[in-house]
């Protein structure tokens, strides 16, 4: 990609389980897993999964937080979640994500319409938990 124009690179979640994260994030919201066989053989520090092209969430274990000292007061994020992450979906992706998620008996908000986010008005959206109870949104806009 040689677009440099900003846009969002990656999210850093802080998880109990990255292997047990990775596999949610994989069956219930259907990203694809990264570097996990290389987390679980100590090889890297934790494991991604891939939002799309140009953006990953990492799962970064608890125990990684006393190394988070690029700024004063970093290692006290662990367990300090933001509010949620909002991702933007096509309408059939959309209803496939809340399929699955009812699947495997993850609790989903009802729909919200209409609501203004990046790209105007959102026709629908809804929240569901993941299981480190970070928080998300889903979306789409046509």
């Amino acid at each position: 990609m040689t677009d440099n124009s900003p846009r969002l690179d990656h999210v850093v979640l802080w998880v109990r389980d990255p292997v047990a994260s990775a596999d949610f994030y994989e069956r219930s919201v259907g990203l694809e897993p990264l570097r996990v066989t290389e987390y679980t053989a100590g090889k890297e520090p934790f494991p991604s999964v891939r939002l799309n092209e140009e953006t990953i969430f990492d799962l970064a274990p608890l125990p990684l937080a006393e190394y988070m000292n690029m700024v004063p007061g970093g290692a006290e994020s662990a367990g300090h979640p933001v509010n949620h992450v909002c991702v933007s979906l096509e309408g059939d992706d959309f209803d496939a994500l809340r399929k699955r998620l009812e699947e495997r008996s993850v609790p989903v908000s009802g729909f919200s319409y209409d609501s203004f986010g990046a790209r105007g008005m959102a026709k629908r959206s809804f929240y569901f938990r993941d299981p480190d109870g970070n928080v998300f949104e889903a979306r789409h806009y046509e």
